[in-house]
């Protein structure tokens, strides 16, 4: 498979900023072939969502088509392991949406992990994690054990979404030494990037990364 050929590379974040001189971990071709598997198969998901599922935002708005999503060449040094790091003393804070209102979610932890610079070299990479609160109401209701990951990076605003990107974790696991798969091949771009119906949740300043992401979904080609 050409695409595989082509992309096929073998391959944790202060507040604002990110420390160096961390060295990236090597992976086997056998691991580094099943991530890329799996993230073709992930973007043909999500590619049958957007065009046919009733959920999809080009199905709820009738006013904006669906003319395919672009990606970053999969890169399997952007998916990372972390144990979640729990704030002693989680608090409630400000999440603004696209639209001016402001949320109130939970910073619950931390994620810490090695990602790429851009320039040759590594950097050890921390993102808050933040759960969603009862001001969230059916949200929050749904989705109370979930854990949100939300960034900025470099290239945001530039070759990625302006408002920011987000990576799926999950729901959050009881064992304080679970192992969380962070895949920013599979970072995307929240709902306001297609349609003007909806409003998202804007990562804050602190959950800027100061190093290109070129992991994910790109802008949405139609913006």
């Amino acid at each position: 498979m050409k695409l595989i050929s082509s992309i096929l590379m073998i391959g944790m974040i202060t507040l604002g900023s990110c420390s160096r001189e961390p060295v990236l971990p090597s992976l086997s071709s056998a691991d580094s072939l099943a991530i890329v598997n799996e993230n073709l198969a992930h973007r043909e998901s999500v590619a049958e969502f957007m065009s046919n599922d009733a959920g999809s935002p080009f199905r709820r708005d009738t006013s904006v088509t669906f003319s395919g999503l672009r990606w970053f060449p999969i890169d399997v040094r952007y998916r990372v392991t972390s144990v979640l790091t729990r704030y002693s003393q989680p608090e409630t804070v400000v999440v603004m949406g696209t639209r001016g209102e402001q949320r109130r979610n939970l910073k619950y932890g931390y994620f810490e992990f090695i990602l790429p610079d851009g320039d040759g070299g590594a950097r050890m990479c921390r993102l808050n994690v933040y759960k969603f609160t009862p001001y969230d109401g059916q949200r929050y209701l749904l989705y109370r054990d979930h854990l949100s990951v939300w960034f900025t990076d470099a290239t945001t605003g530039r070759e990625t979404y302006d408002v920011g990107r987000y990576v799926e974790v999950g729901i959050e696991f009881p064992d304080p030494g679970h192992l969380y798969t962070i895949d920013f091949n599979e970072a995307y771009n929240p709902y306001c990037a297609y349609s003007p119906m909806y409003s998202c949740a804007v990562p804050r300043d602190e959950d800027h990364l100061d190093i290109p992401i070129r992991a994910g979904e790109q802008k949405y080609h139609n913006e």
